[in-house]
């Protein structure tokens, strides 16, 4: 019989590498396993329940909030603020900092969180899922500061994401190796089920929004023109795969290889740049891709160490396989130099679009 391992043993095991460890960063990422099973809760229960559809208000990006995205924004703030165990959070659906509140203490860790990736997608039964990431605090402030949650990817010390479809499976790593667990419904546990993730050699699917080819830049159509086997010499193609779900591709890509990729569009004026929210999206991407064996880029170079200046900061996103994704950089140096002289300020944290 197969060893019956649960997401809090599987965490308790990786703390003994750290002789040091206090518990605290253990009892951080299972408060958000604990979260997660009351988000997979509200999601299989949304068609029977008044919690379908758009709330009257609208987050920092302009986008009507879902109900359910309401939700999972309180159940996981709710679920940390009290722990000690952080010192502040940012969450997609809100504008600044979320300060713990004074009468709880604190601790020396910071959350990023989109509490649901893909809301658009809530009332057409599509997979959505959550996305988190933990820095460690860097700052002197007691209760944290912009400072300890504007920091590059590479400083990340765990990144995960959970996606609720025809079950539910968090996947997450904290810099050793990618690991994946499946919620049992039947004993309301997370179970280890994909152990060690790296991305196939041979990729399957890209992931585009392709009816926004007319926007992209020349390197970009090249780009998608080569996966689909019709550029130069040709070869292969590859099979389109796209949700609008972020997690929900970027997870068929890393169990079975691709790339996933959300360019600029140039017909928006605050998009020319790309809309992938660095700090809640693409920094866990990219450190778990990386965890994996694979690569993530902006088209010029590792989302890993880009210095962060805001914190609902946009970028374009190439993540997947490490071949894929670099023949992205290529096609881009080759086609798009003059996006590329406008993108670099922005991506330095010179000024911004968002």
């Amino acid at each position: 019989m197969a060893k019956v391992v649960t997401i809090e043993r599987h965490i308790f095991e990786q703390q003994q590498l750290y002789p040091h460890a206090t518990g605290a960063f253990t009892g951080l990422l299972y408060d958000i396993a604990l979260a997660a099973k009351l988000i997979a809760r509200e999601t299989t229960r949304a068609g029977l329940v008044d919690i379908l559809g758009a709330a009257e208000n609208e987050n920092i990006y302009g986008e009507r909030q879902q109900k359910l995205d309401v939700f999972a924004h309180d159940i996981i703030f709710r679920m940390n603020d009290h722990t000690g165990r952080l010192c502040a959070m940012a969450s997609e659906e809100q504008d600044e900092l979320i300060p713990i509140p004074e009468h709880f203490p604190v601790g020396k860790y910071v959350l990023l969180y989109d509490p649901l990736d893909g809301s658009s997608n809530i009332d057409v039964n599509v997979s959505v899922g959550t996305i988190f990431s933990i820095h460690r605090k860097v700052s002197a402030a007691e209760r944290g500061a912009l400072e300890d949650l504007l920091q590059p990817a590479s400083k990340l010390v765990a990144a995960g994401y959970v996606i609720y479809g025809s079950s539910t499976m968090m996947v997450y790593s904290t810099g050793q190796g990618v690991h994946g667990f499946t919620l049992d419904p039947s004993v309301g546990e997370f179970l280890l089920s994909h152990e060690n993730i790296r991305i196939p050699p041979k990729p399957k699917y890209y992931s585009v929004n392709q009816g926004y080819e007319k926007y992209w830049t020349a390197g970009v159509r090249a780009y998608v023109k080569w996966l689909q086997g019709m550029y130069g010499a040709g070869h292969e193609p590859l099979a389109l795969r796209y949700t609008g779900s972020m997690v929900a591709d970027f997870h068929r890509n890393l169990l079975q290889g691709g790339v996933f990729i959300y360019p600029g569009d140039m017909k928006k004026a605050k998009e020319p740049f790309g809309k992938m929210r660095l700090m809640f999206e693409a920094q866990a991407m990219a450190f778990l891709a990386n965890q994996a064996g694979g690569y993530a880029s902006d088209g010029i170079g590792s989302i890993l160490d880009i210095q962060p200046v805001l914190l609902h900061q946009r970028i374009p996103l190439f993540v997947g396989n490490r071949d894929l994704v670099e023949k992205a950089e290529n096609f881009i140096r080759e086609h798009d130099q003059s996006w590329i002289k406008a993108y670099l300020p922005f991506r330095r944290g010179e000024f911004s679009p968002v």
